[in-house]
């Protein structure tokens, strides 16, 4: 049963398997979880200029993958959380692991000679990715998904700790927040008596994507600083209010 604070909208009753602690239109008549949408922009927006910056500078084409596979994770949430349908659910899900694959193989080929392609494991990523689309479309397995995901990640940070310990200590980035949906109901309840404004900090899942996002972001800069650091390229990375991030 829906939730009372839940409202009718454009894309009709969710087909997904989950949904979050944000009321359904509450906000917009054509968009299910409005916070959790809008805030996938962290996504978007600064993967593109980092691929634009990475295209001018000249820099392996794997990173401009990895910018461009994160800008797909944000459209795909962003569909996903605007409707609340199952296929968009996979349009959101199904990316997430293809850009950890991306990032596993740039955090591996970070010491190898310049333009190199390490054929074996790109066909060991692509083949995994295959695999796992194909058993979350035909079998429905979202633990599956979830599975795959934490094992991926859990190689990102394994590989991304040797790095910053051992190889460059003097580079630290990376962080990823998550929160879950254990107070679901009382934080919606309590969200209906605040003023709207203090009502949309709660949105937990919102901040979720916030410092995923940006977590996610840095990773591929931490990835990009390694790999040019090796190549004796003397990067630089900054923070500046004309941009976003740098280097």
């Amino acid at each position: 049963m829906a939730p009372a604070a839940d409202r009718a909208g454009y894309w009709g009753a969710p087909t997904s398997t989950l949904e979050w602690c944000e009321e359904n239109y509450a906000v917009s008549y054509y968009i299910a979880e409005f916070w959790n949408t809008v805030s996938n922009l962290i996504f978007i927006l600064p993967p593109i200029y980092g691929a634009i910056q990475t295209y001018k500078d000249g820099l392996e084409k794997r990173y401009l993958a990895a910018f461009f596979c994160l800008t797909a994770v944000g459209l795909g949430s962003w569909c996903f959380h605007m409707t609340l349908k199952y296929e968009m659910q996979l349009l959101d899900e199904l990316p997430m692991i293809y850009s950890c694959c991306v990032f596993v193989y740039c955090l591996y080929e970070c010491f190898k000679h310049k333009n190199s392609v390490n054929y074996p494991l790109l066909f060991v990523l692509i083949t995994f990715s295959v695999i796992v689309s194909i058993v979350s479309n035909f079998f429905l397995c979202r633990t599956f998904i979830c599975i795959v995901y934490g094992a991926l990640v859990s190689i990102i940070v394994l590989r991304s700790v040797y790095i910053v310990l051992w190889v460059y200590p003097w580079l630290r980035g990376l962080g990823y927040t998550s929160l879950n949906n254990i107070f679901c109901d009382k934080l919606r309840g309590l969200r209906e008596k605040m003023p709207p404004v203090v009502g949309a900090v709660t949105q937990f899942h919102a901040w979720w994507h916030i410092f995923t996002g940006l977590g996610s972001y840095l990773h591929i800069l931490l990835s990009l600083y390694t790999r040019t650091l090796f190549l004796k390229y003397r990067p630089k990375v900054k923070v500046s209010c004309q941009s976003f991030c740098t280097y």
